[in-house]
């Protein structure tokens, strides 16, 4: 018996993977997170498998599921959205397993940060605007972030920054990285990225908080910051296809 972390993807059924896809239809329980995962994404489980939606249990709800589950012999499919290394609340749930001497497996899967650049239909990493992406949050609800982690900090470096958890509190990211970035500094809001209801809203540091009350947007959101989100068309071509510049692959082109 083992129990699968699998990631989901954002929301979208087509962007979990094949793998994800053929360990939910073989497991006989599958417990996913329904507040961020659609039930069309769990809907391959096999017929009669006892399918849970987790969004109302507990950490002790869900490991006792398991462990009822490993005393069974049968296999678990845990569906987290996007990609269960990040924000994936998975750690706490291994700890467990690890003392409990149950075997478990991670599958990976496509984060929402990666899906809304490609619902953006833009790179991320633009040559000398920015090459350095940090996905970070604010506290809010949540666990209080370590110190040192800070986005005036994370601000300093100019990277193209992707902020979960923090749609409630866009004026204190204008307050803390407008004198880094600019009040003109591109932003966009992406909201249930994958969804039929996804919104990918566009601003600046100066106007995306009224532009996100005017979409009644209040939760299950991402806002990027940085110039690479609004680099203009003259930066300069990477090297990876530079004539110039040979590789093991490529030789010097000769003049």
């Amino acid at each position: 018996m083992t129990v699968h972390f699998i990631g989901a993807g954002p929301g979208d059924p087509d962007l979990i993977t094949i793998k994800g896809r053929r360990l939910i239809e073989a497991c006989p329980v599958c417990l996913y997170a329904g507040s961020l995962v659609p039930e069309a994404v769990v809907a391959c489980a096999p017929a009669g498998a006892r399918v849970l939606d987790t969004a109302p249990m507990t950490l002790d709800d869900t490991h006792a599921e398991i462990v009822a589950a490993h005393g069974r012999g049968e296999d678990v499919a845990r569906v987290h959205s996007g990609d269960p290394a990040l924000y994936g609340a998975i750690a706490e749930q291994i700890r467990r397993l690890k003392a409990a001497g149950i075997p478990y497996d991670i599958t990976p899967g496509v984060s929402a940060y990666s899906a809304a650049a490609a619902a953006m239909g833009q790179e991320l990493t633009i040559p000398e605007v920015a090459q350095s992406i940090v996905l970070t949050r604010m506290s809010m609800k949540s666990t209080d972030m370590p110190a040192g982690e800070t986005l005036e900090n994370f601000g300093r470096t100019g990277a193209t920054l992707v902020i979960h958890l923090a749609i409630r509190n866009l004026r204190e990211i204008r307050r803390q990285l407008a004198p880094f970035y600019g009040e003109d500094c591109a932003v966009v809001v992406a909201y249930r990225v994958g969804w039929p209801d996804e919104k990918i809203i566009r601003g600046t540091l100066s106007d995306i908080h009224g532009l996100v009350r005017a979409e009644k947007i209040t939760r299950t959101a991402m806002v990027f910051i940085g110039p690479a989100l609004d680099a203009a068309d003259d930066f300069k071509d990477s090297a990876l296809y530079d004539p110039a510049i040979p590789h093991v692959l490529r030789p010097k082109v000769k003049a």
